[in-house]
């Protein structure tokens, strides 16, 4: 396994615009909602070519090609693309796309479909995934957000810092299992007083729609 220890160290303190109360800890519907509709406009501002094509293919498309295979996996192209999905929104590893395109597409089929088959459990389809030369918690974490929503949100460090007691940032598969579960736990919180079930994948897409929306405006 090719851990993504190349990645950033420690998250920081989450912005807010003036003295707004952090996302995380409110509890009014209309705040969150307007917070994931922000969500396409924040994709938008990020200063990479590709993004938005590869956000609407991550979101629209990719859900149905997994629905539609029993069970459920990824083709190599896909997982290449999943990866520069995940490096476009946060930060690109040109050695980690490497050692991911590097994998045979058997291994990923292979390790998709084990991934899978153990959903719902909270880490054996992580540990299946990390087993592909260059995925690691984040990156598999991006595929189980499309395979499974309602348990696995996608890891990212400016989400991660917006929870309270976390702690630093660690890019491995127990740092992760707990920021899956905070954030399963913070939308069955919402979901049973919202209108609409919110899950831990639009969770983590309002609070990553804040915070760079927050970044951008405090360099504005």
């Amino acid at each position: 396994m090719i851990a993504e220890a190349m990645a950033d160290g420690l998250g920081t303190p989450p912005l807010m615009s003036g003295s707004a109360e952090p996302l995380w800890g409110v509890d009014q519907e209309g705040r969150w909602v307007d917070a994931l509709a922000g969500y396409d406009a924040a994709i938008a501002a990020v200063p990479s070519g590709r993004l938005v094509e590869h956000d609407t293919w991550y979101r629209a498309v990719l859900p149905t090609l997994l629905a539609s295979r029993t069970p459920g996996h990824v083709l190599h192209d896909e997982m290449v693309r999943i990866t520069e999905w995940k490096m476009a929104r946060g930060v690109w590893r040109a050695p980690n796309l490497m050692l991911v395109r590097s994998n045979t597409p058997n291994d990923v089929v292979n390790a998709s479909r084990s991934a899978a088959e153990h959903i719902p459990h909270p880490t054996k389809p992580v540990t299946a995934l990390v087993a592909l030369k260059g995925v690691g918690a984040a990156t598999a974490s991006a595929l189980l957000a499309v395979m499974a929503p309602s348990v696995y949100p996608f890891f990212d460090e400016d989400v991660a810092a917006q929870v309270p007691q976390l702690g630093p940032v660690a890019w491995t598969n127990g740092y992760y299992a707990k920021y899956a579960a905070a954030l399963r736990e913070r939308s069955a919180q919402l979901s049973a007083v919202f209108v609409r079930a919110f899950t831990p994948v639009m969770v983590e897409r309002a609070l990553w729609a804040t915070r760079a929306t927050a970044k951008r405006d405090a360099t504005s």
